[in-house]
C-alpha cells in the first residue's frame, strides 16, 4: 500500500530507582544517607559520562565550589540534598532555589554531542524554570541552548539538548524564575564521550548498579523531531518544488503550496517541554524564510474577508519561551478559516489536546487541510487577497497519542498509540463538538493522495490507519 521505511527510535531509556513522595519535610539536608549510597558514576559502558552527585556532601547554599565524581563544579544558592522531598535517582541530588546556578570548571570530552539533564520539582514544590548554557571556549563565554524548560512534579524529566562542533564543552544550569520553588537536578549525562571528564576529575570511575532495583523508562520531556512520524508528501527544500516546499523550523516542520500561500501539512510534536508560561505573541507576519521572489502572505491577505488566520501548529502548543510563541504567528504557519471551525471546534480538540499533555501523555500532530471554498462570516470564497490566498473546503488533523516516555516509534508501533483524525468543513456553520468528525486516517489518505505515519512498517501503518477513535472524550 505504501514504500516500507525504517523505523526510527528514539531516546535513551536510563536506569531510575522508584521514586516516592512524602509531605514536603522544612529546609534541611543530611550530609549522611541512611542507606549506603549508590557507586559513584563518571562514566557508562557505552562511553557517556554521568554526574550523578553521589560523592557530594554540601549541606548549604552559600556560594562554594564542590568536588564531585566528574570534578568540581562551582554551586551559587544551591546544595546537595539527601531529604525524603529531594526527587533524585540514588541517594543524592543537587536542589536549586531562587535563581541558583551548576556550573562546571573543567571541559566534558570534545567528543560529547548531547547533554542530558534529569529534574524534578522539589518536595511538592511549584514548577520550576530552567536554562542549559554551554561554553565551548573554557567558561569564557557561555550561550544559552535549547529553550527555558519548565519543570513540573516530584518525577524525575529528562531533558536532551544537542551539542555541535568538537570543542571541549562545560555546561552551566540555571534556574531563571526566581521564585521559593526549588528545583531537584540529577544525573546530568554527556552522551558521546568516550572517556571521563578531560580536567578536574578526582573520583575513579564506576559503574552504577541498581541492585534490587529493576530499571524503569525515563519519563522524557525531551524536544523530539517535529516530523518523527515522516514527510508525508516527501516535500523537499528545492525552489522548483513550489507546491511541496519543505520548510524546517525548530518549532514544526511544514511542506509550504505557493500557489496556495497557505501549507499543504504542517507536523509537530507536543509534551510538556513545549508547554510553559510564555505570552501569547499576537505577532502576525510574512514568513522571512520563504525563497526570494515568492509572494508573501501577510496579514491584510486576510483583512476584511470573513476568516481566521487559522494556526495549523497552535500558540497555545508552544510556549516555552517568547521565540517559540512567536513562531506560531508565522503566515506559513496559517489557512483561511471560518471562525467558528477556529474558535469554537478546532480551538476544543486544540484544549483537548494539551489536557491529555497534562495528565501524562505526548503527541505527535498532523494538521492540513485540501479541497478549495469555505465559507466564513461574508458567505463562500474560494480565494483571498485577489487570488493568491486559497480558502480549504476541508480542515483535517491526525494526532499519535503515547505516555510519556522514550522509544516514541517503537512504542507506536508495539501497539501503545492512540491514534485521532478529525476531518472537518471549513464552514461557519459547524458543530462545535470536534468529536462528531472522527475519521479513519485513511479516509484522509484517501482524500488527500498524502502518506500519514510513513516512519512507520507498513504493517503498522496498515492496523493504525484504518481504525476510528471512538472513546468517550466528554
Amino acid at each position: 500500500m505504501r514504500p516500507a521505511s525504517s523505523l526510527l527510535l528514539y531516546g535513551l531509556l536510563l536506569s531510575l530507582t522508584p521514586l516516592a513522595c512524602s509531605q514536603q519535610q522544612p529546609e534541611t539536608t543530611s550530609t549522611v544517607a541512611t542507606a549506603p549510597p549508590m557507586p559513584t558514576q563518571a562514566q557508562t559502558s557505552t562511553g557517556s559520562v554521568v554526574e550523578t552527585f553521589e560523592t557530594g556532601s554540601k549541606g548549604a547554599y552559600t556560594e562554594a565550589d564542590e568536588t564531585l565524581a566528574t570534578g568540581t563544579w562551582h554551586f551559587t544558592d544551591a546544595l546537595i540534598g539527601s531529604s525524603p522531598t529531594d526527587h533524585k535517582n540514588g541517594s543524592h541530588a543537587a536542589r536549586l532555589r531562587g535563581k541558583g546556578r551548576l556550573r562546571m570548571n573543567f571541559n566534558a570530552p570534545a567528543s560529547t554531542r548531547q547533554i542530558r539533564v534529569s529534574t524534578a520539582t522539589y518536595g511538592d514544590d511549584q514548577a520550576s524554570t530552567w536554562e542549559l548554557w554551554i561554553s565551548q571556549d573554557g567558561g569564557r563565554r557561555y550561550v544559552r541552548t535549547g529553550a527555558p524548560v519548565r519543570t513540573t512534579g516530584p518525577r524525575l524529566s529528562v531533558s536532551s539538548f544537542p551539542v555541535s562542533g568538537g570543542n571541549s564543552v562545560r555546561l552551566e544550569i540555571r534556574k531563571t524564575d526566581g521564585s521559593s520553588a526549588r528545583l531537584n537536578v540529577d544525573d546530568i549525562e554527556f552522551v558521546g564521550g568516550t572517556g571521563v571528564a578531560t580536567t578536574g576529575s578526582t573520583t575513579s570511575p564506576t559503574l552504577r548498579t541498581t541492585a534490587g532495583n529493576p530499571p524503569i523508562a525515563a519519563i522524557v520531556t525531551s524536544r523530539e523531531d517535529n516530523l518523527a512520524l515522516g514527510n508525508p508528501s516527501g516535500a523537499t527544500s528545492s525552489l522548483d518544488n513550489f507546491s511541496n516546499y519543505l520548510m524546517v523550523k525548530p518549532q514544526y516542520t511544514l511542506s509550504y503550496n505557493r500557489d496556495r500561500g497557505t501549507p499543504n501539512w504542517v507536523s509537530w510534536h507536543l509534551n510538556r517541554a513545549w508547554m510553559g508560561s510564555a505570552p501569547r505573541q499576537d505577532d502576525f507576519r510574512p514568513d522571512p524564510a520563504l525563497p526570494r521572489g515568492w509572494y508573501s502572505v501577510t496579514p491584510h491577505s486576510y483583512a476584511g474577508s470573513g476568516f481566521d488566520k487559522g494556526h495549523n501548529c497552535p500558540s497555545a502548543d508552544r510556549t516555552t519561551d517568547l521565540d517559540d510563541n512567536s513562531a506560531t504567528f508565522l503566515m506559513t504557519n496559517m489557512i483561511p478559516q471560518a471562525p467558528n471551525n477556529n474558535q469554537r471546534t478546532w480551538s476544543s480538540l486544540e484544549e483537548y489536546g494539551r489536557s491529555l499533555v497534562n495528565q501524562g501523555y505526548e503527541i505527535y500532530v498532523i494538521m492540513g487541510n485540501y479541497g478549495k471554498g469555505g465559507t466564513g462570516l461574508n458567505g463562500r470564497a474560494v480565494t483571498l487577497d485577489e487570488g493568491r490566498v486559497t480558502v480549504p473546503a476541508r480542515v483535517w488533523k491526525v494526532l499519535v497519542i503515547i505516555p510519556e516516555g522514550a522509544d516514541d516509534l517503537q512504542r507506536i508501533a508495539a501497539g501503545q498509540a492512540r491514534i485521532l483524525a478529525v476531518d472537518t468543513p471549513n464552514d461557519n456553520s459547524i458543530d462545535p463538538d470536534w468529536s462528531r468528525y472522527r475519521v479513519s486516517v485513511d479516509a484522509i489518505e484517501d482524500a488527500t493522495g498524502l502518506d500519514l505515519l510513513s516512519a512507520l512498517p507498513v504493517e503498522v501503518q496498515d492496523r493504525l490507519e484504518a481504525t476510528v477513535d471512538s472513546r468517550m472524550v466528554r
